[in-house]
């Protein structure tokens, strides 16, 4: 391929010395795009025009909305390949980013390890089941064996960082001294029992393939994964391997843009240690598609998700996060560090591949709401899919469920026959369906929506026999033959409640057996539901997303009518409204802000990120008495009570805008859960760091004499699955976590 690229764009305005404003209209975006030919008979090939112009739509318009340097992003389906790199590679020399950028990949590193791992397996030098202790003799045996499959699923024991001093290495370390550090610790828990993602368990495996290939970690990637996958720049983030093209990283601070802290990343090389470009993510992205790498055989079951002794599935495969989304099947990495995020996301069964980086660190969650942007437009015919906003909380859980057996059923049956995946066998038709709707059943529910809640949530997993799966594929396995596989594309534009109707349907026109139909009351309430969903459709937005429209105000009235129509279902607009309300804020503006986040939560009353936001702008303004009765309302529903709960509660504290801010949320906390130790001890730090010092021993009192309290034995609220990089300051973000499968 020609390495000579097309410039498009005027010149870029970000490119001031010192802190950077992170305000920046749209059109001062350079972009420089990779070439592709139009032509069939070249690989590899331009999408169609209106394809790319929508893709650099959507692009830019998320870069309008607040921070950004630097920006590269690859897509290609099937032979159609689009490259494009926005911004500033770096700013104060003001060098545009281009296709040749490199990045550093922070944890997709992880993804090329395991590779390596399969590939060594496949020729007999390693054995998953082997103990780790046995191929790297400075990492001596544990309490528990610890395997390389165990390793490979994060599901090993072996911790992950413990403190600032193991996050901030500054000097270049050999293997030994990478591994070293954390030799002498013990295993965190017997090996899959948990899921803990640990860079540290990935460098023990970058260490056993150097013992088994007899080469330097470097070597064996560049020989046997980069060049293979063809990926010319990729290479270990060193600083003999850095040139002209390598990204100056940046991290928000304020309203500007500041130099990354230095990392030496030698201390992470197997689970973070490598760079590349953009079109190298893609080129492995293909290379995993086409299982040039290692065998179909050997792909399968690195994308089938591991699973804990009890029966959890753990969402991570081999080296890749795996999961449906939306009725895709999805396979991932994301990494972040300093200097950096990155994303690499493939979906096998549809052999599209979408990579992202960056130069700013800690943008995780704009990386995974772009790259669902890009899905749409390349898979969805640009469609805007959004998520149900339900009120009633017997509704809320049974169209949880009915999304859940939707999107899993579709995305296994899609990865099975046009990907490599295996199906759990099918056994008990007529059991599964039983057992789903008495699941689903609303007199059930409302015993314990909570319990119900959570009993949908495992649905999928082996210690229920993979039920959502199993009935779920059959469902979609059914549609096929009655309907072709073109409308099972639509489904994942549809949403949920289409692919119910059709099956209600099939089963009203006898194409489905007795023992594999749905129950009453379920069967009611799918058509109700589906109704109501209809008559909440507004076209004007169904290709539209508010928060890229240059003037979201103008479709205002039309969407608070359209609400009103159905007030209690309808689509959830939250997330759109939320980053209209951000936009204003990074513009300083909280007069704007504060207005669109009460629409938000006039459309999404019980809507808990509404509710969430509302309250972090109340406290920027000091009315703490608004907060706690908003977070109330929040866990009013059972899906509030587990985000919520107080471990997620800490989660979301990490994003909050301000110290003051979040000693306000804590303080709102700590009233809704006044039996919770970590949350009194953490408002305890907080209010120290503000100079509270009374309140800060007021706060430890408490935590005190809630730990010392008789607990009651009730089963601790599972964590809310977060967005890599919202969990607290971790230097390495993970793959790609489902939110709302």
């Amino acid at each position: 391929m020609r390495l000579a690229f097309v410039r498009y764009g005027a010149a870029v305005l970000l490119g001031l010395a010192g802190p950077v404003s992170l305000a920046a209209p749209r059109a001062a975006l350079g972009m420089t795009c990779e070439p592709a030919s139009l032509d069939d008979e070249v690989t590899p090939r331009a999408f169609p025009t209106e394809v790319r112009a929508a893709l650099d739509t959507v692009v830019r318009a998320e870069l309008s909305q607040g921070p950004v340097a630097g920006l590269s992003v690859g897509v290609t389906r099937g032979a159609e390949r689009w490259v494009c790199a926005y911004g500033l590679r770096d700013v104060g020399r003001k060098l545009p980013a281009t296709p040749r950028t490199t990045y550093r990949m922070a944890s997709v590193t992880k993804s090329f390890t395991a590779v390596a791992v399969l590939q060594l397996v496949e020729q007999g030098k390693l054995s998953l089941d082997a103990d780790i202790s046995t191929l790297v003799p400075s990492y001596p045996a544990k309490q528990w064996p610890v395997t390389v499959r165990d390793l490979l699923g994060h599901v090993s024991g072996v911790p992950t960082y413990d403190g600032v001093a193991s996050t901030r290495n500054a000097k270049a370390v050999s293997t030994e001294a990478a591994i070293a550090a954390f030799a002498g610790k013990p295993l965190a828990f017997e090996p899959r029992t948990r899921y803990l993602y640990t860079t540290w368990g990935y460098n023990l495996l970058g260490a056993a393939v150097e013992t088994a290939s007899g080469q330097s970690y470097r070597d064996y990637l560049r020989e046997h994964i980069f060049k293979p996958a063809g990926m010319p720049n990729a290479d270990l983030d060193i600083t003999a391997t850095r040139d002209e093209h390598q990204a100056k990283g940046y991290r928000i601070q304020g309203a500007a843009l500041k130099p990354s802290r230095f990392l030496d990343v030698s201390s992470r090389f197997a689970g973070g240690g490598t760079r590349a470009t953009v079109g190298d993510m893609l080129g492995f992205g293909r290379a995993v598609l086409s299982h040039t790498l290692v065998s179909r055989e050997t792909m399968g079951r690195m994308q089938t998700s591991m699973a804990t002794i009890d029966g959890r599935l753990t969402d991570y495969g081999m080296g890749f996060a795996t999961y449906p989304l939306r009725g895709h099947y999805v396979v991932a990495h994301a990494g972040g560090q300093p200097e950096t995020t990155t994303l690499l996301m493939m979906l096998p069964a549809e052999d599209t591949v979408i990579a992202l980086a960056s130069n700013v660190e800690g943008e995780a969650r704009r990386m995974r709401r772009l790259s669902i942007r890009l899905m749409e437009q390349v898979l969805e015919e640009g469609n805007t899919r959004r998520d149900a906003y339900v009120a009633d909380p017997v509704d809320a859980v049974v169209h949880e469920g009915l999304s859940r057996v939707a999107s899993y059923g579709l995305s296994y049956h899609q990865w099975a026959t046009r990907g490599p995946g295996v199906l759990p066998e099918e056994t008990d038709l007529p059991g599964a369906f039983a057992q789903v709707s008495a699941m689903l059943n609303r007199k059930e529910i409302g015993r314990d929506a909570r319990a119900a809640l959570e009993r949908v949530r495992s649905g999928h997993d082996p210690r229920l026999r993979a039920l959502f799966i199993r009935v779920g594929a059959h469902m979609a396995r059914t549609l096929e033959k009655v309907h072709g596989a073109e409308r099972m594309k639509a489904y994942t534009v549809e949403g949920p409640l289409a692919f119910f109707e059709d099956y209600l349907a099939a089963c009203d026109a006898k194409q489905v057996p007795e023992a594999a139909r749905i129950g009453e009351p379920l069967r009611a309430d799918v058509l109700r539901l589906a109704a109501s969903w209809k008559r909440a459709q507004l076209p004007a937005l169904q290709r539209l997303r508010l928060d890229e429209e240059k003037n979201p105000e103008a479709h205002w009235v039309a969407l608070r009518k359209s609400v009103t129509a159905s007030p209690g279902f309808h689509p959830d607009y939250s997330d759109e409204l939320l980053r209209i309300a951000e936009g204003f804020a990074w513009r300083k503006q909280p007069a704007s802000r504060r207005r669109w986040l009460e629409r938000a939560v006039e459309l999404q009353p019980r809507g808990l990120d509404a509710r969430w936001a509302l309250s972090e702008a109340l406290l920027a303004a000091n009315p703490e008495e608004d907060v706690l009765p908003h977070l109330r309302e929040a866990v009013a529903t059972p899906q509030g009570v587990l985000a919520l709960a107080p471990r997620n509660f800490l989660k979301r504290l990490f994003t909050a805008e301000s110290t003051a801010v979040a000693a306000g949320l804590l303080r709102a906390g700590v009233a809704l859960h006044p039996e919770a130790p970590e949350l009194w001890e953490a408002l305890a730090k907080r209010e120290q760091s503000l100079g509270r010092k009374a309140a800060a021993t007021t706060a430890l009192r408490e935590a005190k004499r809630a730990r010392e309290a008789p607990k009651p034995e009730v089963a601790p609220a599972p964590s809310v699955p977060e967005v890599p990089g919202a969990s607290g300051p971790v230097p390495d973000d993970h793959g790609l976590v489902p939110a709302g499968k």
